[in-house]
Parts: structure tokens; C-alpha cells; sequence
């Protein structure tokens, strides 16, 4: 018998070693992920040379969405995404979504909600690029590597996985966000 017990000590013991270190392996991916979404708004807020240019932030003048929307060659919603490019209002929804969502996952808070608007925000971003097209409008090869997925959709999934997991327990705010009153009443705040 004492046998039986060690190895289920054991086994309980692998099985949570495991567990923990799935928490901080998603904690990690948080964060990261997290970050990608805030450098995207700090960077086209204050232009720090990177994918936007000194001098052409959100701050100078500068318009977050008449790049990537403006430059729309092919797919279903070209010319509505040209529509779109500059305007104050998809400005405004972009760059709260950028802030909004990358404070949730750095935090661990609200992984829901995040997960769903990131995710709209991603499938924006991937019918604005049309990964299925061969070629552009004016006939040019689009240099599409996959018709179906992209970055985007990878980004997708990682929000709805770590919204899925609860990754904001470990390395975040999740824990104490879930008992706050309102948040318990609202599961969907998660």
C-alpha cells in the first residue's frame, strides 16, 4: 500500500508542477501579447520611428489608420476600408481598441472582452490584407504566402486561448478583478 500512495503523490505532484507551469507559460504570452497591442498604440501615438515615422504620430498630426486602410489593394471591403482611412471616428475606435486591449492583457483583467474586440479588430485586419488573393486590384501578384491563415488570425486565437484559460491569475490582476462586486455580477468582464 505504501507504494500505491507514493506514486499517486507522485503523479499529483507531476500534475501540478505541470499545471503551474502552464499558468506561467500563458502569463508569458499574455504579456507579450499584451504588448504587442500597446507599442502598436504608443508607437502611432508618439511616432518613435518604428512602423510609424518621427514626426508622423498620432500626437503631430498624423492619421493611425490612413496607412494600413489606405494602402487596401484587394478584397471584398477595398474601398470601404479607403472610405474609412483618416477618419476621426476610425482613428479613435482603432486606437482605443489598440489601448484598451493591450492594458487588459498586461493587467489580466477583462480577458474577455478583450478577446472579443481583438479578435473583430484582427478580423478587420485580415480582410483589409485578404490573405486569399493571388493578386492585387491592378493585377500584381500579391505575395500572399497562405491562402488562409496570417498573423492575424494567430492573434485571434492567442486572445480567445488566454481569455479561455484565465490567464490573468498568474502575473495579473484576474484574481482580485474576479471578486470585485460588479465583475462577479457580470461574468462576462472576466
Amino acid at each position: 500500500m505504501r507504494g500505491t500512495g507514493a506514486a499517486h503523490a507522485s503523479a499529483g505532484e507531476t500534475t501540478a508542477a505541470a499545471t503551474a507551469t502552464r499558468a506561467y507559460v500563458f502569463a508569458g504570452l499574455r504579456l507579450l501579447t499584451g504588448f504587442v497591442f500597446l507599442w502598436a498604440f504608443l508607437d502611432k501615438t508618439f511616432g518613435f520611428g518604428y512602423a510609424t515615422p518621427s514626426g508622423k504620430g498620432w500626437i503631430d498630426g498624423g492619421s493611425p489608420t490612413m496607412g494600413f486602410l489606405g494602402g487596401v489593394s484587394v478584397g471584398p471591403m477595398e474601398s470601404t476600408f479607403h472610405d474609412w482611412a483618416g477618419a476621426a471616428w476610425a482613428n479613435w475606435l482603432f486606437m482605443l481598441g489598440l489601448l484598451g486591449i493591450g492594458l487588459a492583457l498586461i493587467a489580466g483583467i477583462g480577458l474577455r472582452l478583450a478577446a472579443v474586440a481583438g479578435t473583430a479588430m484582427m478580423a478587420l485586419m485580415w480582410i483589409a490584407e485578404w490573405p486569399p488573393a493571388k493578386h492585387l486590384s491592378d493585377g500584381s501578384v500579391s505575395m500572399s504566402t497562405n491562402p488562409f491563415v496570417d498573423y492575424h488570425l494567430i492573434y485571434a486565437i492567442v486572445l480567445i486561448a488566454l481569455a479561455a484559460a484565465g490567464a490573468g491569475a498568474t502575473w495579473g490582476l484576474g484574481r482580485a478583478w474576479a471578486r470585485l462586486p460588479f465583475v462577479s455580477r457580470n461574468r462576462w468582464l472576466l
